[in-house]
Order: C-alpha cells, then sequence, then structure tokens
C-alpha cells in the first residue's frame, strides 16, 4: 500500500517546475542526454544533474552511459501514464497556469504526439473511437481495453505486431490513458505502442526531431479514412 509520504514524495519530485519540463520532454518516448533537459527546462547542467539523479532513485527515470554521455527516459509506462494524467487534470483549471508552455499553446502538439510509445491528440482519439464504434475494441474495467475477436482481425489485416505486444508481460496490453487535450481516454499499452509503431513503419506518421509532435503524412490521412473511416 503506498503510504502518505512516498506519495507525498513522488508529487513534489514531479510538481517542480524545471523537473517538470524534463519529464514532458521524455514524454516522447526517447532518450535525452542531461544537456538536452537542461536546455529544455533552462537551467544549468549542474542543477539539472541533481534533478535527475533525484528522479533516478524515485524509479521516475531510467538512466544508461554511452560513451560519455549519459541518456535518461521515463522508466516506465506507468510513469507517463501518471504524466498525461496530471496534464489533464491541470488543463480543467479556471485559469491554466504556464499559459507559454509548449504544450498548451502548440495546436500540433494537440493535433498528434507521442504519449510516452503510443499516439495521442486528436488521431490518437479518432484511432480507438473508430475501434470502439466498429466492435473492435470493449471496456474492460475501469483503467483498460478489450480487443475483440474482429478486432484482431482488423489489427492483422492492418500489420499490427499483436504477437509482441501479448510477449509484453511487464506491461499492461490495452490500457486506458487519459488525454490531456481532448479529456477523453486514447489506446496505451503494449497495443498502443504497436498500433503507433504500425504508422510510423508504413509511413504514415513522422516524429519531429526534440518534440512530442508527430507529423501525420499524407498517406496517413488517407489511410485514417480508408481503415478507420476517420477523418481530423
Amino acid at each position: 500500500m503506498t503510504t502518505v509520504n512516498a506519495l507525498s514524495e513522488i508529487a513534489a519530485l514531479m510538481g517542480d517546475p524545471a523537473r517538470a519540463s524534463m519529464l514532458s520532454l521524455l514524454m516522447d518516448g526517447r532518450a535525452h542526454t542531461a544537456s538536452d533537459l537542461a536546455h529544455n527546462a533552462g537551467i544549468t547542467a549542474q542543477t539539472a544533474s541533481g534533478h535527475l539523479s533525484r528522479m533516478v532513485e524515485a524509479n521516475l527515470l531510467a538512466a544508461r552511459a554511452q560513451g560519455r554521455n549519459r541518456f535518461y527516459r521515463l522508466a516506465s509506462s506507468e510513469v507517463a501514464h501518471a504524466i498525461e494524467s496530471l496534464m489533464a487534470l491541470a488543463g480543467t483549471r479556471a485559469t491554466p497556469a504556464s499559459m507559454s508552455a509548449a504544450w498548451r499553446r502548440d495546436p500540433d502538439l494537440r493535433f498528434c504526439r507521442t504519449c510516452y510509445d503510443h499516439l495521442a491528440g486528436q488521431v490518437g482519439i479518432a484511432v480507438t473511437d473508430s475501434l470502439t464504434r466498429q466492435g473492435h475494441l470493449e471496456p474492460k474495467g475501469p483503467r483498460d481495453w478489450q480487443l475483440t475477436q474482429s478486432g484482431e482481425q482488423f489489427c492483422d489485416r492492418l500489420g499490427v505486431d499483436l504477437d509482441t505486444a501479448r510477449q509484453a508481460s511487464s506491461r499492461h496490453f490495452a490500457r486506458q490513458c487519459l488525454d490531456w487535450s481532448e479529456r477523453r481516454p486514447h489506446i496505451s499499452g503494449a497495443l498502443g505502442a504497436a498500433i503507433a509503431d504500425t504508422f510510423f513503419r508504413r509511413g504514415w506518421a513522422e516524429r519531429l526531431r526534440r518534440s512530442r509532435t508527430v507529423r501525420l503524412t499524407d498517406s496517413g490521412r488517407r489511410a485514417l479514412g480508408s481503415h478507420f473511416g476517420a477523418t481530423v
């Protein structure tokens, strides 16, 4: 059972503006160097090093050394889920804080972005809505989805690697992740990651450098209409 002190410590770590900025950048699902994270947070490398060490100790981040650099990434999909939920909660405030923050003012970020390793924003919600509307995906309890038989057939036709997704025993298969900009759940977990991988692999979507923003290509827009019956 989570103690009050443990909850308070995690909340304090995530609540610091500099650490929140670094966590937000790491929501792109990629590993970043300490210097990249320091630059994004607007702090010195020495200050960033202290913040990063504390977040690694708290299991919010994982670190690995490569050559002379040390790379950091979110420790798990559960950390990403918590950050996305906090973003959604922050967006309900009457007077949102930090209106200059990119994740609030960037329409491209709201249109399509990575939420750790799956798609979010309008495109992520369009995919989720399509799968539920066609009976391929059904709610399973308060926090998960269940892929139906027709959903398995649909994913097979699309080229989604379900076998690998099911072998990821360390994480949920199909999780409901509250989308901070759309205020509704999109697909996360191993299935969400496999769907996103299909979009990138087939050239339907492209990651933008140093950003969570994802660009939907022309073929991706056509695929969204032909395969999912959705327009965005």
